[in-house]
């Protein structure tokens, strides 16, 4: 694809396109912070099923997603909403009703996991998970894995140094790729061609970016290319590994946007609410999710006066007084 062809479409289109039933998808973000959930809620108001997903240590998106039924299958390392949910509610729901198999790993061996998928080797070598159980719990079974060509046949391997004993560690673990068939991420900037400005921390999105076959950008802030260019190191993700760019202004919220603005409490509170309760849950989809035409609505449901509560300082990048009970 040509550096100056345009990738931005709607929202919609973005997910439609990309995005079908049975997909291997990763979102970004990190607990409370850059969810894409304006590209959440789409999924869920496409109903789009069987997904299996992949997420680093996700909250909000996760949650929403697998509460609207769109989750058969997810590998994540922690699925939690800071104190509103230390255990995401809709995710421990499925767990327990066997509506969701989840597969878990360590923090750095999902990173691992997205770095060797975009460096297109098949595992990568770690020490992290020796001496812990996670190595023998698997949330796949054998039978799974024979039958599912996508899934490796093991979760995780541990082998002797095959450099006969050169360096310090005996033996590593490899954890295998992830290549999902979509990435979605939310970023602060992004110009019509695909490059990408995430400011503050990344977590694990640039290698997710990466590893996916298809990447789906959401951005706050559509920018003229040369805004970019005058700072190419502040830039992490190159245009051509971009398919879709939509701009979305509070399109993580509920979660945070670093200098855009803050998680809503408010909103999270509603929510921790809402999702204790089966009937309770289908209500807070209906009013805030499936009943509404699209995230613009969505904003303009919530109202200036609860947006203005959230918006960032622009020297510290997070809201001021804030009651974040």
């Amino acid at each position: 694809m040509k550096s100056d062809q345009s990738k931005v479409m709607e929202l919609s289109t973005a997910v439609g396109r990309f995005v079908k039933a049975g997909a291997h998808l990763s979102i970004g973000g990190f607990t409370l912070n850059r969810n894409p959930m304006a590209a959440v809620y789409e999924i869920i108001r496409q109903q789009i099923t069987g997904l299996h997903v992949y997420a680093h240590s996700n909250g909000q998106g996760v949650d929403e997603l697998v509460g609207g039924g769109c989750v058969s299958r997810l590998e994540i390392a922690y699925a939690g909403s800071g104190r509103f949910a230390p255990t995401c509610i809709r995710f421990r729901k499925a767990v327990e009703n066997s509506s969701l198999t989840v597969e878990d790993y360590s923090n750095y061996q999902m990173t691992l996991r997205f770095m060797a998928g975009a460096m297109g080797v098949p595992f990568l070598p770690t020490r992290s998970g020796l001496g812990t159980g996670i190595i023998d719990e698997w949330g796949f079974p054998a039978e799974l894995r024979a039958t599912d060509p996508r899934l490796p046949n093991q979760k995780l391997i541990v082998m002797e140094n095959p450099f006969d004993g050169w360096g310090d560690a005996a033996r590593l673990v490899l954890v295998p790729a992830i290549t999902p068939d979509v990435t979605i991420l939310h970023v602060q900037k992004a110009d019509a061609q695909g490059t990408v400005r995430i400011e503050g921390l990344p977590f694990a999105d640039v290698e997710q970016a990466k590893a996916a076959r298809a990447l789906i950008v959401t951005c706050e802030e559509l920018v003229d290319t040369d805004v970019l260019r005058r700072e190419p190191d502040r830039n992490q993700v190159p245009f051509f590994c971009v398919d879709a760019v939509v701009p979305v202004p509070w399109g993580a919220f509920p979660t945070a946007c670093y200098r855009y603005y803050d998680y809503d409490p408010v909103h999270l509170n509603h929510y921790r609410q809402a999702a204790a309760d089966d009937e309770s849950y289908r209500g807070y989809l209906e009013a805030f999710v499936t009943g509404v035409a699209d995230h613009r609505a969505l904003i303009d449901k919530i109202g200036r006066r609860r947006l203005a509560a959230i918006t960032a300082d622009p020297e510290t990048g997070y809201a001021i007084n804030l009651d974040r009970r």
